[in-house]
Formats: structure tokens, C-alpha cells, sequence
């Protein structure tokens, strides 16, 4: 079966209108991300909903232009096809129906942060594919998902190339290095994937977004954990 890089979605609005929704391009999640900072400091569910549907805002400049303020978004989604928004557009995932848990809770649980990641450092590595004229337009172009199977394909492709070299010549690369760039890339996949936690790939937290597509299983694909650290 093929594996797919991201899930995608399909909202109604009021109005009718279909939209077809992908993880947010790298140039609206860096707003996206900004607003997100609010959900973070409110001081209890209702001031975090209010925080979530303007990141629902910011996303529908990507989905729907003509939707620009807190009004337009009001009169064109309810509460439930805002949270699928946040869901594929940054895999923030709240579930009304969850008693036990809080909006806020479940909304800052789930979603990641520009903390730790070195997205600069990211998007360089991809740049040197020689596709886009400019970091904007790379940015315009790709969604954290893409990006990261991109650099993924990449580092393989550069490792195969090395130990097919060190073949020739009698290496075993992977004997005499441990694979440790390897070994180094999983482990900022891990930090990406687990909105900067962990960096180890083996743990659950990691196992998010387009990994447990990859693995068939993890959070939000079969998967629920509870952050013991905010209890």
C-alpha cells in the first residue's frame, strides 16, 4: 500500500462551499505558530478558543482568501470544522466530546512549537536543491511535512552515495562510522516530530504526523498519551 506524506481533509462551509485542506505551507505556519503562542497563555478554554479561531483565521489564507477576519470565519464554520482545521492544518487536535480534557489541554498537548527546531537550518539543506529562486517562494511552496520528506530522501540519497563509494574501496561505512548521520538525522526528525521533547526516535512522542504514517501506527493514529510533566 502507498504510503502518504500527510492527511489531508474536506470541510462544508456554512454556505455550502467545499474545501479541500493540506498541512499549512511553511509561510502561513510561522503565523499560525505565532497566534498559536496565545492558546498557550490563555488563562482558561474559553480565552483558548477565541485563540484557535484566529489560528483558523490565519489558515484560511491559505484555503479560502476571502475569509479574512474573526466575523467572516464566524458566519462561514462552526466550532467542530474549526477544529478540523487546526487538526490538518498543523495536526492541532481537539475533541469536544473529550469531558475529562480541556480545549486548552488537549490544544497545547498536541501542537508543536518553533522552540527547538532550527527551521533556517531546514529549509538551507532543501534550498541546495536548486528548485526555488528564493526562501520565499520554497516557503510558499512547502508544508513542514514536505519539507521534512524531502531532506529525508535527500540525506539517504547522500548516504548511499558515500557507502557506495566506501564500497568500492573496501569500507564497510556503516561498521566504521555507526551510521552516526544517520543516527543524527533521526534524532532532529524526533525533535521535529514531537514538537521538541525528545530526540530520541524510539520514543512514542515522536511518533506523530508523517512518522506514524510511515510506521503504520502512533499518536493520533491509533495512539493517545498524556503529558505526566503538566498534571
Amino acid at each position: 500500500m502507498a504510503s502518504k506524506i500527510y492527511d489531508t481533509g474536506i470541510i462544508e462551509l456554512i454556505d455550502g462551499t467545499e474545501l479541500y485542506l493540506t498541512p499549512l505551507k511553511i509561510r502561513y505556519l510561522r503565523e499560525f505558530m505565532e497566534k498559536f503562542e496565545d492558546v498557550k497563555k490563555a488563562s482558561g478554554d474559553e480565552e483558548a478558543v477565541s485563540a484557535l479561531a484566529e489560528c483558523a483565521r490565519v489558515a484560511m489564507k491559505q484555503y479560502y482568501p476571502s475569509i479574512k477576519t474573526i466575523d467572516d470565519l464566524e458566519d462561514s464554520v462552526n466550532l467542530p470544522t474549526i477544529y478540523k482545521i487546526l487538526d490538518v492544518a498543523a495536526g492541532i487536535k481537539v475533541d469536544a466530546d473529550k469531558n475529562d480534557e480541556g480545549v486548552k489541554e488537549q490544544a497545547t498537548q498536541s501542537g508543536s512549537s518553533w522552540e527547538t527546531l532550527d527551521l533556517a537550518k531546514l529549509e538551507s539543506r532543501a534550498f541546495l536543491l536548486g528548485i526555488w529562486k528564493d526562501y520565499e517562494e520554497l516557503e510558499t511552496s512547502l508544508s513542514m511535512p514536505e519539507l521534512i520528506a524531502i531532506l529525508e530522501s535527500q540525506n539517504e540519497a547522500d548516504y548511499q552515495q558515500k557507502k557506495f563509494l566506501a564500497a568500492i574501496q573496501g569500507i564497510d561505512l556503516d561498521e566504521k562510522t555507526g551510521n552516526s548521520n544517520a543516527n543524527a538525522w533521526e534524532e532532529m526528525k524526533a525533535r521535529v516530530f514531537s514538537g521538541g521533547k525528545t530526540n530520541d526516535p524510539n520514543d512514542i512522542t515522536s511518533f506523530q504526523g508523517y512518522k506514524a504514517q510511515q510506521s503504520g501506527f502512533g499518536i493520533g493514529l491509533g495512539l493517545d498519551y498524556t503529558d505526566l510533566t503538566k498534571q
